[in-house]
């Protein structure tokens, strides 16, 4: 049996119900659509662990005015919105509605997709691939012409592909098509980097790019803290700080969302606080750099040919991908990302679209 969750479904009308709590005042000048600012929405797909997480986020950082949450489970996606409704008292007024029907994004300014099969512990997120594609091309056109205008954030994985793949099926310009890429795992690799050097992550500069996943590339030759590079001050302090001792630092990034895999069965909250830190750039304008997955194609010797998506330093705004960073690599650097695009690029060929 179905509960009510408002007062209306109660049968109580509210129509004219604030009218006997509230009055206008004498000139009867202002009414309540009187300087009204434009409303933001924003939609999660997917009400698993990671856009639950998502969800609770961008609520607490008072993100959005309706947020909007779809899952092809009704009895959880209902649970779900209930037990955030329930919080209301504690968080800033924002509308929250649910769905099993897209029609309920309508008019979305961020659409975030979370949904997909969960990456189990040993398993590579190419390997998600075959699965998750015919769950997109259930969502991506009905999610594209209920919000023509909205910007496409993908999470999912393997999110490079998955981000090409809502790119064809949406018809958005490359623009407003972004996958969160490896802003987590730069987020880890900052992490480390600053419990090493006893400062806090957030003055650590270091970006990990390419792939979001096994391949991804640690650029070391750029990472700095407050303005010093930290590569010549590492290896002048510890000789040991050499080629395999770096691969050892970058195989310790990836692995660590695989370590968290294996302990809880699954990562959630280092994943909220990156896509709601991208909502955030994107939908308050803040011109800030993140390494997300990108349309590549033409960067860094990747053939212009190669609609490929992987993650590049872009500033993000309102509109979506403001610019790419041009980087300066070294040769060892630009290889690898070179690499790590023809392998991204082969598996989105395998699909045909």
């Amino acid at each position: 049996m179905k509960k009510a969750t408002s007062l209306s479904e109660l049968g109580f009308g509210a129509d004219g119900a604030s009218s006997s709590f509230f009055r206008p005042v004498a000139d009867g000048a202002c009414t309540p659509t009187s300087h009204r600012r434009r409303l933001t929405k924003i939609s999660v797909i997917g009400a698993g662990n990671v856009g639950m997480a998502i969800a609770q986020t961008i609520l607490t950082r008072d993100m959005a005015d309706e947020i909007a949450l779809v899952d092809a489970l009704p009895d959880k996606l209902r649970g779900e919105m209930l037990d955030l409704q329930h919080a209301a008292a504690f968080l800033p007024r924002v509308r929250l509605v649910s769905d099993t029907d897209m029609a309920v994004t309508r008019g979305s300014d961020l659409a975030i997709v979370t949904a997909g099969a969960r990456q189990i512990p040993g398993e590579t997120r190419l390997n998600l691939l075959q699965r998750n594609v015919a769950l997109f091309r259930k969502i991506v056109p009905p999610l594209a012409e209920h919000s023509p205008e909205a910007l496409l954030l993908i999470v999912s994985n393997p999110v490079d592909v998955l981000t090409y793949v809502a790119w064809k099926l949406s018809g958005f310009p490359a623009s407003r098509v972004i996958g969160s890429g490896t802003n987590l795992d730069s987020s880890r690799f900052r992490f480390l980097l600053a419990e090493h050097l006893q400062v806090n992550a957030q003055d650590v500069q270091a970006y990990m790019v390419g792939e979001h996943g096994d391949s991804s590339v640690a650029i070391w030759s750029s990472m700095s803290v407050a303005g010093m590079p930290v590569l010549k001050s590492l290896r002048e302090s510890h000789q040991s700080f050499d080629e395999e001792a770096l691969e050892g630092i970058r195989r310790a990034v990836v692995d660590c969302a695989y370590e968290v895999i294996s302990l809880k069965g699954y990562t959630s909250w280092a994943i909220g606080y990156s896509v709601a830190s991208l909502a955030a750039s994107l939908l308050r304008d803040q011109h800030r750099i993140h390494p997300v997955s990108v349309l590549a194609a033409g960067f860094h010797g990747i053939p212009d040919d190669s609609e490929v998506f992987l993650s590049l330093p872009a500033r993000l705004g309102r509109s979506g991908v403001l610019g790419v960073a041009e980087m300066e690599l070294t040769e060892e650097e630009a290889r690898r990302l070179r690499r790590s695009a023809k392998t991204l690029w082969e598996n989105c060929q395998l699909l045909g679209l």
